[in-house]
Protein backbone atom coordinates (compact mmCIF):
# COMPACT_ATOMS: atom_id res chain seq x y z
CA UNK A 1 0.00 0.00 0.00
CA UNK A 2 0.99 3.92 -0.66
CA UNK A 3 2.98 5.22 2.57
CA UNK A 4 4.84 8.32 3.48
CA UNK A 5 8.02 8.17 4.94
CA UNK A 6 9.41 11.05 5.98
CA UNK A 7 7.44 13.37 3.03
CA UNK A 8 8.04 10.85 0.43
CA UNK A 9 5.44 8.82 -0.85
CA UNK A 10 5.96 5.41 -2.38
CA UNK A 11 5.10 1.73 -2.99
CA UNK A 12 6.96 -1.06 -2.98
CA UNK A 13 5.91 -4.62 -4.95
CA UNK A 14 8.83 -7.46 -5.33
CA UNK A 15 8.32 -11.26 -5.47
CA UNK A 16 11.15 -14.20 -5.33
CA UNK A 17 12.05 -16.78 -8.08
CA UNK A 18 10.66 -16.02 -11.91
CA UNK A 19 7.54 -14.71 -10.89
CA UNK A 20 8.00 -11.12 -11.76
CA UNK A 21 5.91 -8.34 -10.65
CA UNK A 22 3.95 -6.29 -13.22
CA UNK A 23 6.23 -3.43 -15.06
CA UNK A 24 3.46 -1.17 -15.34
CA UNK A 25 2.68 1.81 -12.64
CA UNK A 26 -0.94 0.87 -12.07
CA UNK A 27 -0.52 -2.37 -9.84
CA UNK A 28 -2.21 -2.20 -6.48
CA UNK A 29 0.43 -0.32 -4.61
CA UNK A 30 1.88 2.06 -6.71
CA UNK A 31 1.66 5.37 -6.55
CA UNK A 32 0.51 6.80 -9.70
CA UNK A 33 0.57 10.94 -10.13
CA UNK A 34 -2.19 11.44 -12.80
CA UNK A 35 -1.67 14.04 -15.36
CA UNK A 36 -4.21 16.93 -16.09
CA UNK A 37 -7.49 16.08 -17.08
CA UNK A 38 -8.74 16.32 -21.05
CA UNK A 39 -6.90 18.52 -23.31
CA UNK A 40 -4.19 19.19 -21.20
CA UNK A 41 -3.48 15.38 -20.66
CA UNK A 42 -3.65 15.24 -24.21
CA UNK A 43 -1.90 18.45 -24.68
CA UNK A 44 1.09 17.14 -22.31
CA UNK A 45 1.33 13.49 -23.76
CA UNK A 46 1.76 14.95 -27.49
CA UNK A 47 4.82 17.54 -26.15
CA UNK A 48 6.79 14.89 -24.54
CA UNK A 49 6.45 12.68 -27.79
CA UNK A 50 7.53 15.72 -29.91
CA UNK A 51 10.02 16.49 -27.71
CA UNK A 52 11.51 12.99 -27.46
CA UNK A 53 11.04 12.94 -30.98
CA UNK A 54 13.25 15.79 -31.66
CA UNK A 55 15.72 15.04 -29.51
CA UNK A 56 16.27 11.33 -30.72
CA UNK A 57 16.54 13.07 -34.60
CA UNK A 58 19.14 15.52 -33.25
CA UNK A 59 21.46 13.20 -31.42
CA UNK A 60 20.86 10.24 -33.97
CA UNK A 61 22.18 12.71 -36.69
CA UNK A 62 24.89 13.80 -34.44
CA UNK A 63 26.27 10.22 -34.35
CA UNK A 64 24.40 8.88 -31.15
CA UNK A 65 22.72 5.42 -31.91
CA UNK A 66 19.06 5.34 -30.16
CA UNK A 67 18.30 1.72 -30.96
CA UNK A 68 20.15 0.10 -28.27
CA UNK A 69 20.05 -3.60 -27.75
CA UNK A 70 20.17 -3.33 -23.62
CA UNK A 71 20.50 -7.95 -23.30
CA UNK A 72 23.63 -7.96 -25.51
CA UNK A 73 25.79 -10.00 -23.25
CA UNK A 74 23.61 -9.55 -20.23
CA UNK A 75 20.31 -12.05 -19.33
CA UNK A 76 17.32 -11.59 -21.41
CA UNK A 77 15.36 -12.82 -18.08
CA UNK A 78 15.23 -13.08 -14.60
CA UNK A 79 18.07 -15.98 -13.11
CA UNK A 80 16.83 -18.41 -10.95
CA UNK A 81 17.16 -17.62 -7.32
CA UNK A 82 16.80 -13.68 -7.83
CA UNK A 83 14.59 -11.47 -5.85
CA UNK A 84 13.30 -8.59 -7.86
CA UNK A 85 10.77 -5.59 -7.13
CA UNK A 86 9.63 -2.17 -7.86
CA UNK A 87 9.47 0.99 -6.21
CA UNK A 88 8.01 4.29 -7.44
CA UNK A 89 8.61 7.17 -5.00
CA UNK A 90 7.52 10.53 -5.34
CA UNK A 91 8.96 13.64 -3.23
CA UNK A 92 9.47 17.28 -3.80
CA UNK A 93 8.54 17.66 -7.53
CA UNK A 94 10.78 14.95 -7.82
CA UNK A 95 9.79 11.73 -9.12
CA UNK A 96 11.84 8.10 -8.79
CA UNK A 97 11.14 5.26 -10.40
CA UNK A 98 13.17 1.53 -9.36
CA UNK A 99 13.50 -1.37 -11.03
CA UNK A 100 16.06 -3.34 -8.71
CA UNK A 101 17.03 -7.12 -8.20
CA UNK A 102 19.09 -9.04 -5.74
CA UNK A 103 20.65 -12.50 -4.62
CA UNK A 104 18.40 -14.33 -2.42
CA UNK A 105 18.56 -14.07 1.47
CA UNK A 106 18.33 -11.33 3.90
CA UNK A 107 22.24 -9.94 3.23
CA UNK A 108 23.18 -7.42 3.21
CA UNK A 109 24.37 -6.98 -0.07
CA UNK A 110 26.68 -4.31 -1.79
CA UNK A 111 24.68 -2.37 -4.26
CA UNK A 112 24.97 -0.74 -7.58
CA UNK A 113 22.59 2.08 -8.69
CA UNK A 114 22.00 1.68 -12.37
CA UNK A 115 20.90 5.29 -14.24
CA UNK A 116 20.21 4.80 -18.07
CA UNK A 117 20.78 6.99 -20.60
CA UNK A 118 18.72 9.67 -22.21
CA UNK A 119 15.43 8.47 -22.97
CA UNK A 120 15.35 5.00 -21.50
CA UNK A 121 13.73 4.43 -18.29
CA UNK A 122 14.73 1.96 -15.48
CA UNK A 123 12.92 -0.90 -16.59
CA UNK A 124 15.47 -0.79 -20.26
CA UNK A 125 18.18 -1.64 -17.45
CA UNK A 126 16.53 -5.05 -16.57
CA UNK A 127 19.69 -7.06 -18.14
CA UNK A 128 22.17 -5.06 -16.69
CA UNK A 129 20.30 -5.23 -12.57
CA UNK A 130 19.81 -9.14 -13.44
CA UNK A 131 23.49 -9.47 -14.54
CA UNK A 132 24.26 -7.76 -11.50
CA UNK A 133 22.46 -9.19 -9.10
CA UNK A 134 23.06 -12.54 -10.70
CA UNK A 135 27.04 -11.68 -9.62
CA UNK A 136 25.78 -10.64 -5.84
CA UNK A 137 25.08 -7.28 -5.99
CA UNK A 138 21.95 -5.57 -5.48
CA UNK A 139 20.99 -3.57 -8.60
CA UNK A 140 18.77 -0.39 -8.62
CA UNK A 141 18.00 0.60 -11.89
CA UNK A 142 16.91 4.34 -11.20
CA UNK A 143 15.16 6.99 -13.84
CA UNK A 144 13.55 10.22 -12.63
CA UNK A 145 10.95 12.37 -13.87
CA UNK A 146 10.03 16.42 -13.07
CA UNK A 147 6.95 16.97 -11.79
CA UNK A 148 4.47 19.99 -12.16
CA UNK A 149 0.55 20.10 -11.13
CA UNK A 150 0.18 16.41 -11.60
CA UNK A 151 2.27 15.71 -14.83
CA UNK A 152 5.47 14.45 -14.61
CA UNK A 153 7.86 13.51 -17.40
CA UNK A 154 11.63 12.84 -18.14
CA UNK A 155 14.39 15.71 -18.07
CA UNK A 156 17.92 16.51 -19.08
CA UNK A 157 17.45 18.67 -15.98
CA UNK A 158 15.99 16.34 -13.37
CA UNK A 159 17.85 17.89 -10.25
CA UNK A 160 17.16 21.43 -8.92
CA UNK A 161 18.99 21.21 -6.05
CA UNK A 162 21.48 19.33 -3.59
CA UNK A 163 18.63 17.34 -2.17
CA UNK A 164 17.28 16.42 -5.36
CA UNK A 165 20.82 15.02 -6.16
CA UNK A 166 20.60 13.20 -2.79
CA UNK A 167 17.17 11.75 -3.09
CA UNK A 168 18.60 8.52 -4.58
CA UNK A 169 19.61 7.35 -1.04
CA UNK A 170 16.34 8.31 1.02
CA UNK A 171 15.03 5.25 -1.70
CA UNK A 172 17.60 2.96 -1.30
CA UNK A 173 17.56 3.54 2.55
CA UNK A 174 14.44 2.10 3.35
CA UNK A 175 16.07 -1.46 1.51
CA UNK A 176 17.42 -3.72 4.34
CA UNK A 177 19.06 -6.27 2.34
CA UNK A 178 21.37 -3.40 0.90
CA UNK A 179 24.60 -1.99 2.37
CA UNK A 180 24.80 1.03 2.93
CA UNK A 181 28.51 1.08 3.58
CA UNK A 182 29.05 -0.23 -0.25
CA UNK A 183 27.18 1.67 -3.01
CA UNK A 184 28.10 1.77 -6.08
CA UNK A 185 27.13 3.71 -9.19
CA UNK A 186 27.16 2.86 -13.08
CA UNK A 187 25.77 4.93 -15.71
CA UNK A 188 25.67 5.29 -19.17
CA UNK A 189 25.70 8.76 -21.27
CA UNK A 190 23.20 10.68 -19.38
CA UNK A 191 23.10 8.48 -16.69
CA UNK A 192 27.08 8.42 -16.43
CA UNK A 193 27.18 12.35 -15.98
CA UNK A 194 24.46 11.65 -13.21
CA UNK A 195 26.80 9.21 -11.42
CA UNK A 196 29.63 11.31 -11.63
CA UNK A 197 27.48 14.30 -10.53
CA UNK A 198 25.97 11.95 -7.11
CA UNK A 199 29.74 10.81 -6.60
CA UNK A 200 30.45 14.65 -5.84
CA UNK A 201 27.19 15.81 -4.04
CA UNK A 202 27.75 12.06 -1.78
CA UNK A 203 31.57 11.52 -1.43
CA UNK A 204 30.63 9.88 1.75
CA UNK A 205 28.16 7.26 1.02
CA UNK A 206 29.58 6.36 -2.72
CA UNK A 207 32.21 3.54 -2.57
CA UNK A 208 33.06 3.39 -6.54
CA UNK A 209 31.66 4.37 -9.85
CA UNK A 210 31.53 3.20 -13.14
CA UNK A 211 30.69 6.14 -16.13
CA UNK A 212 30.32 4.85 -19.83
CA UNK A 213 30.51 8.05 -22.81
CA UNK A 214 29.79 10.50 -20.39
CA UNK A 215 29.72 14.12 -21.34
CA UNK A 216 31.70 15.79 -18.54
CA UNK A 217 32.13 19.46 -19.73
CA UNK A 218 28.28 20.97 -21.05
CA UNK A 219 29.49 24.68 -21.91
CA UNK A 220 32.58 23.04 -24.05
CA UNK A 221 30.64 20.40 -25.71
CA UNK A 222 28.04 22.63 -26.41
CA UNK A 223 30.26 25.38 -27.80
CA UNK A 224 32.54 23.26 -30.35
CA UNK A 225 32.41 23.37 -33.72
CA UNK A 226 31.53 20.55 -35.81
CA UNK A 227 33.23 19.66 -38.90
CA UNK A 228 30.15 18.42 -41.04
CA UNK A 229 26.88 20.35 -42.21
CA UNK A 230 24.48 18.03 -40.26
CA UNK A 231 26.08 17.87 -37.39
CA UNK A 232 26.56 21.67 -37.52
CA UNK A 233 22.39 21.55 -37.63
CA UNK A 234 22.31 18.67 -35.06
CA UNK A 235 23.95 20.69 -32.23
CA UNK A 236 22.03 24.04 -33.21
CA UNK A 237 19.12 22.12 -32.19
CA UNK A 238 21.03 20.61 -29.13
CA UNK A 239 21.66 23.99 -27.91
CA UNK A 240 18.37 25.30 -28.46
CA UNK A 241 16.97 21.90 -27.07
CA UNK A 242 19.00 22.15 -24.42
CA UNK A 243 18.46 25.82 -23.18
CA UNK A 244 14.38 25.21 -23.29
CA UNK A 245 14.41 21.91 -21.22
CA UNK A 246 16.72 23.89 -18.79
CA UNK A 247 13.99 26.46 -17.65
CA UNK A 248 16.69 29.24 -17.37
CA UNK A 249 15.43 32.40 -17.79
CA UNK A 250 18.39 33.96 -19.11
CA UNK A 251 22.05 32.91 -20.55
CA UNK A 252 23.50 33.40 -17.52
CA UNK A 253 21.18 31.38 -15.62
CA UNK A 254 21.63 29.19 -18.53
CA UNK A 255 25.01 28.66 -18.48
CA UNK A 256 25.19 28.39 -14.73
CA UNK A 257 23.00 25.60 -14.93
CA UNK A 258 25.44 23.80 -17.76
CA UNK A 259 28.15 24.18 -15.39
CA UNK A 260 26.65 22.82 -12.25
CA UNK A 261 25.57 19.83 -14.49
CA UNK A 262 29.26 19.45 -15.44
CA UNK A 263 31.38 16.55 -13.24
CA UNK A 264 34.76 18.38 -15.00
CA UNK A 265 34.13 21.42 -12.33
CA UNK A 266 32.76 19.06 -9.42
CA UNK A 267 36.23 16.72 -9.81
CA UNK A 268 37.68 18.01 -6.54
CA UNK A 269 34.49 16.75 -4.99
CA UNK A 270 34.66 13.52 -6.38
CA UNK A 271 36.16 10.82 -3.56
CA UNK A 272 35.14 7.31 -4.79
CA UNK A 273 37.42 6.02 -7.52
CA UNK A 274 35.73 6.37 -10.92
CA UNK A 275 36.72 4.26 -14.27
CA UNK A 276 35.90 5.99 -17.33
CA UNK A 277 34.44 3.89 -20.34
CA UNK A 278 34.68 5.16 -23.73
CA UNK A 279 34.68 4.45 -27.45
CA UNK A 280 37.21 6.60 -29.47
CA UNK A 281 34.82 6.21 -32.05
CA UNK A 282 32.24 8.62 -30.35
CA UNK A 283 31.26 11.49 -32.26
CA UNK A 284 28.15 12.53 -29.95
CA UNK A 285 30.02 12.50 -26.47
CA UNK A 286 33.54 12.80 -28.18
CA UNK A 287 35.88 10.59 -26.09
CA UNK A 288 37.89 13.96 -24.77
CA UNK A 289 35.01 14.78 -22.61
CA UNK A 290 36.42 11.51 -20.50
CA UNK A 291 39.88 11.86 -21.41
CA UNK A 292 40.06 15.39 -19.80
CA UNK A 293 37.99 14.27 -16.46
CA UNK A 294 40.27 11.24 -15.88
CA UNK A 295 43.31 13.98 -16.28
CA UNK A 296 41.76 16.08 -13.90
CA UNK A 297 40.76 13.24 -10.98
CA UNK A 298 44.62 12.20 -11.48
CA UNK A 299 45.97 15.64 -11.24
CA UNK A 300 44.05 16.08 -7.95
CA UNK A 301 44.99 12.87 -6.76
CA UNK A 302 42.00 11.19 -7.53
CA UNK A 303 42.07 7.16 -8.13
CA UNK A 304 40.28 6.70 -11.57
CA UNK A 305 41.07 4.75 -14.94
CA UNK A 306 39.87 5.60 -17.85
CA UNK A 307 39.16 2.20 -20.53
CA UNK A 308 39.12 3.22 -23.94
CA UNK A 309 37.50 0.96 -26.64
CA UNK A 310 38.94 1.51 -29.62
CA UNK A 311 36.57 1.37 -32.69
CA UNK A 312 33.81 1.95 -29.67
CA UNK A 313 31.02 4.55 -30.83
CA UNK A 314 28.53 5.99 -28.71
CA UNK A 315 26.20 3.17 -26.98
CA UNK A 316 28.75 1.01 -28.07
CA UNK A 317 28.21 -1.78 -25.94
CA UNK A 318 24.48 -1.50 -26.67
CA UNK A 319 25.61 -2.21 -30.27
CA UNK A 320 28.76 -4.48 -30.14
CA UNK A 321 29.28 -7.79 -28.65
CA UNK A 322 32.68 -7.84 -28.50
CA UNK A 323 33.32 -3.98 -27.31
CA UNK A 324 30.31 -4.87 -24.65
CA UNK A 325 32.42 -8.23 -23.26
CA UNK A 326 35.75 -5.74 -22.61
CA UNK A 327 34.14 -3.13 -21.09
CA UNK A 328 31.98 -5.47 -19.03
CA UNK A 329 34.45 -7.25 -18.10
CA UNK A 330 36.30 -4.44 -16.21
CA UNK A 331 32.82 -2.96 -15.01
CA UNK A 332 32.66 -6.12 -12.97
CA UNK A 333 36.35 -5.88 -11.58
CA UNK A 334 36.46 -2.38 -10.61
CA UNK A 335 32.97 -3.55 -8.25
CA UNK A 336 34.72 -6.25 -7.15
CA UNK A 337 37.65 -4.48 -6.40
CA UNK A 338 35.69 -1.61 -4.33
CA UNK A 339 32.77 -2.72 -3.09
CA UNK A 340 32.55 -7.00 -2.47
CA UNK A 341 35.66 -7.18 0.44
CA UNK A 342 33.25 -7.31 3.70
CA UNK A 343 35.31 -5.20 5.49
CA UNK A 344 34.73 -2.25 3.86
CA UNK A 345 32.99 0.56 6.24
CA UNK A 346 36.46 2.67 7.01
CA UNK A 347 38.00 4.92 5.00
CA UNK A 348 37.43 4.93 1.49
CA UNK A 349 40.61 3.07 -0.12
CA UNK A 350 43.79 5.30 -0.68
CA UNK A 351 43.98 6.85 -4.60
CA UNK A 352 46.22 4.61 -6.75
CA UNK A 353 45.66 5.92 -9.96
CA UNK A 354 45.59 3.18 -12.72
CA UNK A 355 46.96 3.29 -16.54
CA UNK A 356 44.92 3.91 -19.30
CA UNK A 357 45.18 0.28 -20.01
CA UNK A 358 42.51 0.38 -22.40
CA UNK A 359 44.00 2.77 -24.67
CA UNK A 360 45.01 1.83 -28.53
CA UNK A 361 48.23 2.39 -28.80
CA UNK A 362 49.49 5.99 -29.38
CA UNK A 363 46.85 6.88 -27.03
Amino acid sequence: MTRAISGVSSSNVGRELGSRPRRHLTDAGTLVLRGRPGASAAASTVRRALSVALCVAGLGAAGCHYFPNHFLGHPDRLPGGLVEWTDDVGMDGLRIHVRAARPGGSGPFAAVIVLPEAGKRAEDMEPIVWDLAAHGYAAIGAHYERCSEGDCEPSLFPWRSAADVASIFAVIERYPEVDQRRIGLLGFSQGGVLSLLIAEHAPGRIRAVVSYYPVTDFPVWLAKEHAGLWQRFSFFFVRRYFRSKSGARSDAEFAQLLRAASPYYAAASIEAPVLLVHGDHDTTAPIEESRRMAERLAALGKPVRLLVIPGGVHIFNFREAGEAEVAWSATLQWFDQYLLPAALPGPLPAPAIVPDAGAAPGH
